[in-house]
């Protein structure tokens, strides 16, 4: 894997050509399934069980080998159905549908097992969410983390455990949920969103990426990239699993942090921009990303 250029503080632009000098690791003609990665999605609820199969259908089509999704006891099967390729794995449940506590020693098992580890799509924004968050970074020993929507909130106050991960860790927050995060005003992150990406990124010492009209990918070396050729489209319910899936995805091929967040907000920016060409600027589902994945990633 090539190396990123030491940073000189300024913003790249997040192009084809830039990926051709961050390449992706190739699969070898003889590679099984256990050598192009295993991913585990932890997430949804009863509510919102979709989130977690978008997240996780995105992370094969991102190239992953092996998958596996681990929700609520309730929907694991459902969950199972939807996604046949995956492993269902069924998380005790709150009384208000999420995911308890107690279910991390087991959330810890599949993870440590793994090559890397989406947490946070479709969970509850809950006491017992924060608690898992918590507990499973203390815990968590070996896999690449990407950590999404619910799972990033209150995330300032565990800057000790992420620091631990030593830069293996991605966060996905859109600038609502990077204020509350930083417990600060969102007014300040929408500014001057390079500068919010690249201090938290250092700060908590995990690659950013901070999505908006244009996506700034930054590194705890204080890289940052700019995406701006996404459109309107992609501001749609279930986007954001999507693009975390693809993250992990790629993280679990064996791409590095910062290599599998631009390419993944490349994949997802363009994969809108082939949709608005078939159906429009606006109406297509996020679902409907995930099969124009691998073609652009096999072209770029």
């Amino acid at each position: 894997m090539p190396r990123s250029p030491q940073s000189s503080g300024a913003e790249r632009r997040i192009t084809r050509a830039l990926l051709r000098q961050w390449s992706l690791p190739s699969a070898g003609g003889d590679d099984d399934k256990e050598a192009r990665g295993r991913v585990l999605i932890v997430g949804g609820s009863n509510a919102i069980p979709g989130a977690v199969v978008l997240a996780g259908i995105a992370a094969l089509r991102a190239g992953a080998g092996k998958l596996q999704i681990a929700s609520t006891r309730t929907v694991a099967p459902f969950i199972g159905v939807s996604v046949p390729e995956a492993m269902a794995i069924g998380l005790d449940e709150t009384t208000t549908g999420g995911i308890r506590r107690r279910s991390v020693p087991l959330i810890i098992e599949h993870a440590n097992a793994s090559d890397a580890v989406l947490v946070g799509p479709g969970m509850t924004e809950d006491g017992d969410t924060r608690r898992v968050v918590a507990d499973f970074l203390e815990r968590v020993d070996g896999p690449a983390v990407v950590l999404d929507a619910a799972a990033l909130t209150g995330l300032s106050s565990l800057a000790g455990s992420l620091d631990r991960l030593q830069g293996n860790i991605v966060l996905t927050p859109h600038a609502g949920e990077m204020a509350a995060m930083l417990r600060t005003d969102k007014l300040k992150i929408v500014t001057d969103p390079a500068t919010a990406a690249r201090q938290t990124a250092v700060a908590l010492n995990a690659v950013v990426i901070l999505k908006g009209s244009h996506t700034f990918v930054a590194s705890p070396g204080g890289d940052v990239c700019r995406y701006a050729g996404g459109d309107v489209g992609l501001a749609t319910s279930g986007s954001g699993d999507t693009l975390a899936g693809i993250v992990a995805g790629l993280l679990a091929r064996g791409a590095s942090p910062l290599h599998a967040s631009v390419w993944a907000v490349f994949l997802h920016g363009e994969a809108g921009n082939v949709l608005a060409k078939k159906i429009g600027r606006t109406g297509f589902l996020a679902r409907e990303l995930l099969a124009e994945i691998p073609a652009i990633m096999n072209r770029s």
